[in-house]
């Protein structure tokens, strides 16, 4: 299965998406921060990242920038993962390079499938 890259400030969310993708046979690796993620992607290429948007420093935004301008991270697929349902954050979301935009809270099935979709070979 796929490894997958959470990034995230809520311990809650955290958790509960780690344990959704573990369930499901995914390896989960995970960064509290928009900074720790960027080094924790360069290091680990994971297969995927879910990035949520509003973290301290470095929001979800610009970590997905850094991420795409980044030859060894350009490669990895960004799913944005938020609870802010606006459609200019979607779209702005997309501009930086995330390839798909969830909006919180996400049933597992959904998550599952949006992962498995953009990792697909």
């Amino acid at each position: 299965m796929a490894v997958v890259l959470i990034i995230d400030d809520s311990p809650t969310e955290l958790h509960l998406f780690q344990n959704m993708l573990e369930k499901n046979g995914f390896e989960t690796l995970v960064a509290d921060s928009g900074e720790s993620g960027l080094r924790q992607a360069r290091t680990s290429h994971p297969d995927c990242i879910l990035m949520d948007v509003v973290m301290p420093g470095m929001n979800g935004f610009q970590a997905t920038r850094k991420l795409n301008r980044d030859p060894a991270t350009s490669g990895i697929p960004v799913i944005i993962v938020t609870s802010k349902d606006q459609a200019t954050d979607k779209i702005w979301g997309m501009r930086q390079g995330a390839v798909e935009y969830l909006v919180k809270p996400i049933g597992e099935q959904q998550l599952v499938a949006k992962i498995n979709a953009v990792t697909a070979a």
